[in-house]
C-alpha cells in the first residue's frame, strides 16, 4: 500500500508509516509517476488532481486537507471511480479570526465605529456563518447573501447580491470558486459590479482569487472608486501584481485559514477519510501536539476608560494582527509560497485566556462569544 502526501501538511508524519509506504512531496510538484502506484493522495490546493495527473494510476482516494476543492476535477475523478473528499469547516474558525482582525484593523486605520456599520457576507456556509457571528459580536449589522441556501431555506434571512452592494459598508466574500451554473462565482465581482461600489465601501476577499476580477479591482482602487480593499487570495497566485498589492489596505499570502488549529482539523479529517477508504485502524485518529505561538496563551487587558470596541480589538489583535502578515508579503512579493509554507504558529482565540481588569459585564460576555476564556 502506498500513500502520497503533500509535504507541507502538518501533524501527519509517522501516522500512516506503520501501515503503508509513504512519500512526502511538494504539492505543486507531484507528478504522474509519483502517484502511478499509489492507493491514496493527501493534498492541499497546490496539487491539480485531474486526468493529467491521475490517468492510469492506482489511486482510489483523494483527500484534501482544505475547505476548497476547485483543484480537484471532480467530474473526471468520479468518472474514473476515484473517491475524493475535502475538509469542510476545518479552518472556518481561523478565517473568522482573520476577518475579525481585518475588521478591527480597518476600524483603527479609518476611524470607523463598527456598531454604525453594515457588513455584507456573500456566501454563508461554514466560514461565512462564523464570520457573520463575529461581526455581530463586534457590533455590526449583518446582511447575508447565499442563493443556494435561500432556495433551500426561503428568503427570510437572505438578501440579493444587489442589496448587499447597495446597503453594505463592508463586503466580505466566502464563496467556493465555480465557473458554471446559476451560482457561478468566477468574477462574481467583475468590472461592472466593482464599478457599482461606492467610494465609501470596503471589499474583502478571502475565498478564492478569481471571485474578484483583480485587474478591475486595481483600476477601481487607483481611481478612488472605493475606500479600501483587502485580499488574502489572488488571481494567478503566487505571482502578484505589485501595483495591486500596493493599492490594498492589507495584502496576505492566502493564509486566512492557516491557524495551527485549522490545519490540525484538516489533517484529522483527511487521515480519517483515507483510513476509512483503505480499511486502516485510524478512523478515530486526532492530530495532537498543536504547538504554542510565540506570545503567551494568557494575557491581561486593563479595560478602564476603554470602549467596548477598543477592548475587543485589543484582544483580537493580541492573538493575530493581520498587519504583520501584510507587511511580510509587501516586503517580499516573490516569497508568496515560502510565507505560506513557513507560516508562523497562529492559535485561535479559544486557546487564549484573557484576564480583564476594570471591564463591564458586556465586555466579558462579548469576549466569551468570540471564544476567549475570560477571567
Amino acid at each position: 500500500m502506498k500513500i502520497v502526501i503533500d509535504d507541507k501538511i502538518p501533524f501527519i508524519r509517522g501516522v500512516f508509516e506503520p501501515f503503508a509506504e509513504v512519500q512526502y512531496l511538494p504539492g505543486a510538484k507531484i507528478r504522474p509517476e509519483d502517484v502511478r502506484d499509489a492507493d491514496a493522495l493527501i493534498t492541499r490546493t497546490r496539487t491539480a488532481c485531474n486526468e493529467a495527473l491521475l490517468k492510469g494510476s492506482s489511486v482510489k482516494m483523494i483527500a484534501s486537507a482544505t475547505i476548497g476543492f476547485d483543484h480537484i476535477d471532480t467530474a473526471w475523478v468520479e468518472a474514473a471511480g476515484i473517491d475524493w473528499t475535502n475538509s469542510p469547516g476545518c479552518n472556518s474558525w481561523s478565517v473568522k479570526q482573520y476577518i475579525s482582525s481585518v475588521l478591527v484593523s480597518l476600524a483603527k486605520k479609518h476611524s470607523l465605529d463598527l456598531s454604525h456599520l453594515t457588513l455584507g457576507v456573500v456566501g454563508v456556509g461554514n466560514v461565512g456563518s462564523k464570520v457573520a457571528e463575529a461581526a455581530q459580536i463586534l457590533g455590526c449589522k449583518v446582511l447575508l447573501n447565499d442563493p443556494p441556501r435561500e432556495r433551500r431555506e426561503g428568503s427570510g434571512k437572505f438578501v440579493s447580491l444587489d442589496e448587499i452592494v447597495a446597503k453594505s459598508d463592508i463586503i466580505t466574500l466566502h464563496v467556493p470558486l465555480t465557473k458554471e451554473g446559476e451560482d457561478a462565482t468566477w468574477h462574481l465581482f467583475d468590472r461592472e459590479r466593482l464599478a457599482a461600489l461606492r467610494a465609501d465601501q470596503i471589499l474583502i476577499n478571502s475565498s478564492r482569487g478569481p471571485v474578484v476580477d483583480n485587474a478591475a479591482l486595481k483600476d477601481v482602487l487607483l481611481g478612488g472608486g472605493i475606500k479600501a480593499a483587502v485580499l488574502d487570495v489572488w488571481e494567478g497566485e503566487p505571482d502578484l501584481d505589485p501595483e495591486l498589492v500596493e493599492a490594498l489596505d492589507y495584502s496576505t499570502p492566502h493564509i486566512a485559514g492557516y491557524s495551527a488549529d485549522g490545519k490540525a482539523n484538516g489533517t484529522t479529517m483527511s487521515v480519517r477519510a483515507v483510513a476509512a477508504k483503505l480499511g486502516l485502524p485510524l478512523t478515530d485518529w486526532t492530530a495532537e501536539g498543536v504547538p504554542a505561538p510565540k506570545q503567551s496563551l494568557s494575557f491581561e487587558i486593563d479595560a478602564a476608560g476603554k470602549s467596548l470596541q477598543e477592548v475587543l480589538s485589543e484582544a483580537i489583535l493580541y492573538t493575530y494582527d493581520v498587519a504583520a502578515d501584510s507587511c511580510a508579503l509587501r516586503s517580499e512579493l516573490g516569497a508568496f509560497e515560502r510565507l505560506r509554507g513557513d507560516y508562523p504558529i497562529r492559535r485561535e482565540p479559544r486557546a487564549f485566556t484573557v484576564t480583564l481588569r476594570g471591564a463591564t459585564p458586556e465586555m466579558a460576555e462579548r469576549l466569551e462569544k468570540l471564544e476567549f476564556k475570560v477571567q
